[in-house]
């Protein structure tokens, strides 16, 4: 009987250790699916027929930084793949002041709305040893790939405050890697320890109502149910802007932003 006994409690401990590990490994944003919470949200599901955007223009003023040439001769596969000099994408701004790669984003009035986490991943190139998309968003659970177009190794690590911070180097060849990020963080900076020059930033959100200033310094944010939002627009190299907009139903608003050297205008 006492034996018995024995047998029952070890094979319990067992069990326990396995729940255990099974909770470690989902809770992390490392890699796999997001919790089950985070892919469902809690709020209350977003009327698609009355959902607005908020539209706009980021632009520069005063004289515009002038931007360091990119050295890639510690690698010659990078320096094979660039046939005109390279500069680095940190406070680029447009011959007409616009500015491109600047986050823009719902930083205020999105909580109380559930968004699904979107199957389909968002994908981070490797190419001429650089990132492409520089900056971009992603929601928390969405899938990252990871891919390479480069035949050398890079080095991927992120940086976060709030997420796990992982560092993979990816050979030429090699699978795409696969992650994802369990909370909200604006901006996560990742570089390539392999060539020190690469950077890029990755804006995770709980929602889809962020976008990414184009090559003409325009952006659009899409399906806001209506209602009172703060903006922010988020740039490397300027800082950020914020603004009070109201969507109205089916509406569209503009928020236009002006960073100068500095900080805002």
């Amino acid at each position: 009987m006492k034996r018995r006994a024995i047998v029952w409690i070890a094979i319990l401990g067992v069990l326990a250790l396995a729940g255990c590990a099974k909770k470690e490994t989902t809770e992390e944003g490392g890699g796999g699916a997001a919790p089950a919470e985070q892919q469902a949200g809690g709020g209350t599901p977003v009327d698609q027929s009355t959902v607005g955007q908020v539209t706009g223009k980021v632009t520069f003023q005063g004289d515009h930084p002038k931007l360091a040439v990119i050295r890639m001769d510690q690698d010659p596969v990078c320096v094979q793949k660039h046939s005109e000099p390279v500069h680095v994408e940190d406070g680029a701004v447009n011959a007409d002041g616009t500015v491109p790669n600047v986050f823009v984003y719902v930083k205020e009035g999105a909580d109380k709305y559930s968004f699904p986490t979107p199957k389909d991943p968002v994908t981070l190139d490797q190419n001429g040893c650089m990132y492409k998309p520089h900056v971009f968003g992603i929601m928390v659970g969405q899938a990252l790939h990871i891919i390479s177009s480069d035949p050398t190794t890079h080095n991927i690590h992120p940086m976060p405050k709030d997420n796990r911070e992982w560092n993979e180097s990816q050979p030429p060849g090699a699978a795409p890697l696969a992650k994802t990020f369990a909370r909200q963080e604006i901006m996560i900076p990742v570089k390539c320890n392999q060539h020190p020059w690469m950077r890029a930033y990755i804006g995770v959100m709980k929602n889809p109502l962020y976008a990414v200033s184009g090559e003409d310094g325009s952006y659009t944010i899409k399906g806001l149910p209506p209602g009172d939002y703060t903006i922010e627009a988020w740039s490397a190299t300027f800082g950020t802007q914020d603004q009070k907009v109201t969507v109205a139903a089916k509406g569209s608003q503009t928020a236009d932003f002006s960073f100068k050297a500095g900080g805002a205008s």
